[in-house]
């Protein structure tokens, strides 16, 4: 049983939160599809911490308890929803004018002020172009977190995000995985013979998820080609948008690179084979939450 359903997940130090937010009581918070972010001022210290999205009530609850006073900055799909559930007044703000605000906060110094391509990948992935105070979103797909947990649930009966990704991490994409190599059997392949030719193409006919014996596929292996299909995706689609818009430098962020490394590993080495830069950003989830509550900074102004 996961005893961190409904409870906080995470809460980190506060000088990992950056500079540039209010200086009184106050609360940014990201209702997103899987995960509730916020981003709080309290008694001039600054933090994070996150609830699952499936426990609003509770989420809206620990608000009204530990932050009763504070003003309030909601984003996300479900924002107006956990608005309701406070009961108290509260802003609201656009979910990608939040996220391109939050994520400026946390960029690398490496990036500096040039323009970038930013992908933020959490139950699905939404991908935007920021140039100085100028964003534009340019796309998205439906692949992403949910995608992982939806198909370890039908292949491996598998709920958790920590255990899906453990699973994974023991597993081979080479046995469920058709890469260039395997077509070119005996001969040199023209492109790098470790690339995926065609995710889940070596699945034999009659198949089934088992223990990896004669006529089945262990499960770690079918979660690690689940992951490692939403990775490439992903940098494959960011890529070619970075390309249509004229910047290499490609920001991931997203609740999704949680403890994945097979996921970070897919979309980083797939990015640099196409051509682009990948950079990771600490704390990158909290982009919308730390927008938002930076929001109630500037409207305080």
């Amino acid at each position: 049983m996961d005893t961190t359903q409904g409870m906080e997940l995470q809460q980190a130090a506060a000088g990992e939160i950056p500079d540039g937010l209010p200086g009184f009581d106050a609360a940014g918070v990201d209702a997103g599809g899987t995960l509730v972010k916020i981003a709080y001022v309290k008694d001039g210290t600054r933090r994070l911490r996150k609830f699952r999205s499936d426990r609003l009530e509770e989420a809206a609850a620990w608000l009204r308890t530990e932050l009763p006073d504070a003003r309030l900055c909601l984003t996300g799909g479900k924002g107006a929803k956990l608005a309701a559930l406070i009961g108290r007044g509260t802003e609201l703000v656009p979910e990608f004018e939040a996220t391109c605000l939050g994520v400026r906060l946390l960029l690398p110094a490496e990036i500096g002020g040039k323009p970038f391509l930013l992908a933020n990948v959490g139950t699905g992935t939404s991908v935007h172009v920021i140039d100085g105070e100028r964003h534009l979103r340019v796309g998205g797909t439906g692949l992403g977190g949910g995608t992982i947990v939806g198909l370890a649930r039908l292949l491996a009966g598998i709920d958790e995000y920590e255990q899906i990704v453990a699973a994974a991490s023991k597993g081979d994409r080479g046995a469920a995985d058709l890469k260039v190599r395997h077509i070119y059997e005996g001969l040199e392949p023209p492109i790098d013979g470790d690339l995926t030719a065609s995710n889940f193409g070596r699945v034999p006919p009659g198949a089934a998820i088992g223990d990896g014996a004669a006529g089945s596929i262990a499960r770690e292996d079918a979660l690690a080609s689940v992951i490692g299909m939403v990775g490439e995706a992903v940098a494959t689609l960011c890529v070619s948008a970075a390309a249509a818009h004229g910047v290499k430098t490609i920001v991931y962020i997203g609740s999704s690179f949680n403890g994945n490394a097979p996921l970070r590993r897919a979309i980083e080495s797939y990015t640099r084979f196409r051509g682009g830069e990948p950079h990771f950003v600490e704390n990158g989830e909290f982009s919308g939450a730390l927008g938002a509550l930076c929001r109630l900074g500037r409207t305080a102004e």
